[in-house]
């Protein structure tokens, strides 16, 4: 038996924020790569949506987050950048919000071409504020399993 697989090196990128409340995402997509423009539209997009709550963006330590272009940018559109120490992607909740898409549109799916790959990635994009929110509600929950730190 033969499993179909992806051909080609096109990619399809999602930078998104995630709000922690509500499970509204924000995001912003291209096949090209991410970088600080990107960082700075995504924070362009939060600011339009005129929440009149301070913002906290959390954060990877990825180079193109961390530059002084999108440091500034925050700083003068009043969003706070809260970086997570290194190598602790289970301490933001986007991650988990990555790993269900990435299971209901990847897993054992073949897509015949790159138009139909990335149109199924927005359709489950856009479904989950209603097809997916039961499920996305109890994903993401701010149940963090914290440990004693050791006395030496």
């Amino acid at each position: 038996m033969w499993v179909k697989a992806a051909s080609g090196r096109k990619r399809f990128n999602v930078l998104g924020a995630l709000n922690a409340v509500s499970h509204e995402l924000i995001s912003v997509s291209n096949d090209t790569y991410i970088n600080a423009q990107s960082v700075c539209e995504l924070l362009h997009k939060l600011v339009t949506l005129n929440l009149g709550l301070p913002i906290t963006l959390v954060l990877d330590n990825v180079s193109y987050q961390r530059c002084a272009l999108v440091q500034d940018l925050a700083a003068a559109l009043h969003i706070e950048l809260l970086f997570l120490p290194a190598y602790s992607p289970n301490l933001n909740l986007i991650e988990r919000y990555w790993k269900f898409i990435k299971k209901k549109v990847l897993y054992a799916k073949h897509y015949a071409n790159f138009d139909d790959f990335c149109a199924a990635i927005n359709a489950r994009l856009s479904q989950s504020m209603t097809t997916d929110k039961p499920t996305l509600d109890s994903l993401l929950t701010f149940n963090f399993q914290t440990l004693p730190f050791p006395q030496f």
